[in-house]
């Protein structure tokens, strides 16, 4: 796996160290172990979004949501299973994960949901007031009397 120097991004900007951060979780991630559970990420709004995951053979009981570091995390722990059962195939994969979503600033969860095998979690941009963009208005200035000003 390639690993990048950061120093010139830090000696040239302030502020970017987490963008850094996620693009070297990115890069170094491992492809196997991020192909399960399957998940969309769509956009249903001008700033709202949608995670859904696949969680097929999971209960509401056995699913965690929570939002930590700047990043939305979901794990799922199926509990054992009691008595002894004979599989012919085993297709459905209910062994324990956890999947972590990072998010931009000022992204936060509103809900989250699950229904039909599949998990919902609503993400929300709640930009500050201060960052929001504002009109400033112009005055007119008044112009100066002349100085020195002959009459005739």
């Amino acid at each position: 796996m390639r690993h990048f120097d950061r120093a010139p991004l830090y000696r040239a900007s302030v502020g970017f160290d987490r963008m850094a951060d996620l693009m070297d979780r990115v890069l170094s991630a491992d492809s196997a172990t991020q192909s399960y559970p399957p998940y969309n990420i769509e956009k249903t709004g001008d700033d709202s979004y949608r995670i859904t995951i696949a969680v097929a053979g999971f209960g509401s009981d056995d699913l965690s949501v929570e939002m930590r570091d700047g990043a939305v995390i979901v794990t799922a722990r199926k509990p054992a299973e009691e008595g002894e059962r004979s599989f012919l195939h085993r297709g459905i994969a209910t062994r324990a994960f956890e999947r972590r979503f990072a998010l931009a600033e000022h992204i936060r969860v509103s809900g989250a949901s699950h229904q039909d095998g599949l998990l919902h979690i609503d993400l929300l941009r709640e930009l500050p007031e201060a960052l929001k963009p504002r009109r400033i208005q112009i005055e007119a200035a008044e112009t100066p009397a002349r100085v020195g000003k002959l009459d005739s």
